[in-house]
């Protein structure tokens, strides 16, 4: 009996220990948590993620003589690059490029260049051979000629009619040696331009077929001066590497950066490239050392943004400037970026997870039961601004209370300055957007111009006449002035 009555109470107090431990974690769990509105420095922040490059770099370049005009090749692929990273010197081995497309070339142009050679022997030839038949028919002429003067002298003691066919015939010799002569001076004009065309086609070969073979000696690319080779990225954003291609209009395999400046490249959402202006302060960390911190400044804002690849969100790239030097930085490392585009010394704010909207209207639920209408300003990650509503030290719901319903509603006086400043932030949104569609108009007339701008580069507006035509025409008027 006595047994039972010991398990008896211990099934008792389990049960109210049980019911006490549950009872009282639900209610730590159910219970309303507050926050106090506080006062003090407040930051706008704009965080965003960022790559190291350095602001100066000296680009390491395929052979200039890609671009030249006696042959041209379209690309040339990079067979064999360093690992990025490398320290070189002055004139170290950096990379190969590919000399099969170029090699292909050179055969052709090499045959081409023998058949320049034999045709070049064959007009000299046929020209020596041309030249020297037309000598021997003057000099045979002449001889002709001198026959017939001989013939003339001795027909004085002749009748007048044989005098007169010797005088016609001396002068039949000697207007066709004077026609002989004439042509062989123009037939060797002839054979001299012909000659010349020749030659001149042969030494452009010559000379193509040279700079092909100075070029590709230099396909072997050595580093211009000291440093740390980087990849070079191209307009896609990938590196280029063993396989990539080179073309003539852009001839950079790789760079050497100046290390003591460097630089962050980074890209803001259109939301808030707004506040976002240059020389402004930033907090700088990098992923690779998160002990280090750094300083730096907003250096360039782009006026137009761009659509990175596989996102839709449209940015616009900012350039910082690191202030400190520190031998840890390399280029493409991952930087942390607080950009601060405002700072305020003494203002209330609350958390952001406080404040609840309806339409333009914003409030919060205070520990006195209260709806409170409340007047906002700016906002980082995790507070807001609260210019009119409350006072210090006045303690809010951080989170939706029980029965919001309950809670009674005032400052209603305030919801005409919360409507006004919805509105004044709705124009200054669109003033910002018609400003971005005028700058992205403004550059495409600006490519389509230049697209359509003759070779020459002049630019004849529609309804105005050309130069000439207007001289002619000015001509025109004073002369009918002066009749």
């Amino acid at each position: 009996m006595r047994k039972k009555i010991i398990i008896g109470f211990a099934v008792v107090i389990a049960i109210v220990l049980a019911f006490t431990f549950f009872g009282s974690s639900d209610k730590d769990k159910s219970a309303p948590q507050y926050a106090k509105v506080q006062q003090g420095k407040f930051e706008i922040l704009v965080n965003v993620t960022g790559e190291l490059k350095a602001q100066n770099s000296e680009d390491i370049m395929a052979p200039t003589e890609l671009r030249g005009r006696s042959f041209r090749i379209s690309e040339v692929k990079i067979q064999d690059l360093i690992p990025e990273g490398t320290v070189v010197d002055s004139g170290a081995y950096v990379a190969t490029l590919d000399r099969s497309a170029l090699s292909n070339q050179l055969k052709s142009t090499e045959d081409e260049l023998e058949k320049s050679q034999q045709a070049y022997l064959k007009v000299q030839l046929d020209t020596t051979l041309q030249l020297r038949e037309l000598r021997n028919n003057l000099i045979n002429l002449k001889f002709d000629m001198e026959e017939k003067q001989i013939v003339l002298e001795q027909s004085k003691y002749e009748p007048p009619a044989t005098q007169r066919q010797a005088q016609i015939n001396l002068d039949k010799s000697e207007r066709e040696y004077k026609q002989a002569s004439h042509n062989y001076n123009l037939k060797k004009e002839q054979a001299e331009a012909s000659m010349k065309e020749v030659a001149i086609n042969l030494e452009r070969q010559k000379r193509e077929r040279q700079d092909m073979l100075d070029v590709l000696s230099k396909f072997v690319i050595r580093a211009p001066k000291p440093g740390m080779v980087i990849y070079y990225r191209e307009w896609s954003g990938s590196k280029r590497k063993v396989g990539s291609s080179v073309s003539p209009w852009d001839l950079t395999v790789a760079t050497l950066p100046d290390l003591s400046i460097m630089n962050s490249k980074t890209y803001v959402n259109e939301i808030d490239i707004s506040k976002v202006k240059k020389n402004q302060s930033v907090r700088l960390t990098v992923d690779a050392f998160p002990e280090k911190k750094f300083t730096g400044e907003v250096v360039e804002v782009a006026n137009i943004g761009e659509q990175l690849p596989n996102t839709d969100a449209k940015v616009f790239e900012v350039i910082i400037r690191v202030n400190e030097y520190d031998p840890i930085l390399r280029p493409s490392m991952t930087t942390g970026n607080q950009i601060i585009t405002n700072v305020y010394d003494s203002v209330m704010y609350i958390p952001l997870e406080a404040l609840h909207a309806d339409d333009s209207v914003s409030y919060v639920y205070t520990k006195k039961g209260k709806k409170q209408v409340v007047v906002t300003g700016e906002m980082n990650e995790n507070y807001i601004i609260v210019e009119n509503g409350l006072t210090v030290d006045d303690e809010i719901y951080i989170s939706m209370p029980e029965k919001p319903e309950k809670f009674d509603l005032v400052g209603e006086e305030l919801i005409p300055i919360l409507k006004e400043k919805a509105e004044k932030k709705r124009m200054e949104e669109e003033r910002i957007r018609k400003e971005q569609e005028v700058a992205i108009k403004n550059k495409a007339d600006a490519q389509k111009m230049m697209m359509q701008m003759p070779a020459g580069g002049a630019i004849v507006i529609k309804g105005d006449k050309p130069a000439t035509e207007t001289k002619k025409s000015d001509r025109g008027e004073r002369k009918r002035e002066n009749k």
